[in-house]
């Protein structure tokens, strides 16, 4: 099982930018996908970003995003570091939450690269204010 540990959190201003890391114990080489969700205080935890593993001949993963980051965060990975990567631009108020990267479990066809998500990491804090 892999257990996975967060960072790069902390408050930044409407505008700015922050970059999170999904540091893994193990490798993440055969990981079907990881994610990234978001939890704000009163709300449910809401799946903003995937990435998958290369198939075959492919030369890059799939990736995914929900509306409400879309066209602002990308989410990146590094194989050799065990490590996913979300950078995050043009933070909003509303983005404030809790993030937390997950591994893969079952196929089911979900908005999150197809997948259901198991193994969280404790999540790191990103509070968007002036």
């Amino acid at each position: 099982q892999v257990q996975l540990v967060e960072s790069g959190g902390g408050l930044v201003q409407p505008g700015g930018s922050l970059t999170l890391s999904c540091a893994a114990s193990g490798s993440i080489l055969n990981m079907n996908a990881m994610g990234w969700y978001r939890q704000a205080p009163g709300k449910e935890r809401e799946g903003i970003s995937c990435i998958t593993k290369t198939y075959g001949d492919k030369h890059e993963a799939n990736v995914g995003y929900s509306d409400s980051v879309k066209g602002r965060f990308t989410i990146s990975r590094d194989r050799a570091a065990n490590t996913v990567y979300l950078q995050m631009n043009n933070l909003q108020p509303e983005d404030t939450a809790t993030y937390s990267c997950a591994t893969a479990g079952a196929y089911s066809g979900s908005d999150l690269c197809g997948y259901e998500y198991e193994d969280w990491g404790p999540g790191t804090q990103v509070t968007v204010s002036s």
